[in-house]
């Protein structure tokens, strides 16, 4: 990681189709990206564009299926990230 780099966080949980096509844009600023999925993805053409590209870019996916799970998850990966936004 550079110097002045930026750890991005990306959180769907909410429209979790547009979350993942916004880390993709978000790999363009060269920081790195990482993305926490919260819940079920909705299976369908879109999403599997989105995950297709961000798998190109290398960028680190985690799904947390079990609603009791997401509370730690979430805090863990806030606690390593210097933006979140939360979709």
């Amino acid at each position: 990681m550079a110097e002045g780099d930026k750890n991005i966080l990306v959180v769907a949980r909410y429209r979790k189709t547009e979350a993942l096509r916004m880390a993709s844009g978000l790999t363009l600023l060269d920081d790195p990206v990482r993305v926490l999925v919260c819940g079920e993805l909705e299976p369908g053409d879109e999403l599997n564009i989105q995950l297709e590209s961000l798998e190109f870019a290398d960028v680190p996916l985690d799904r947390v299926d079990d609603p009791a799970a997401v509370p730690a998850a979430l805090a863990n990966a806030v606690t390593q990230a210097d933006v979140v936004y939360i979709i």
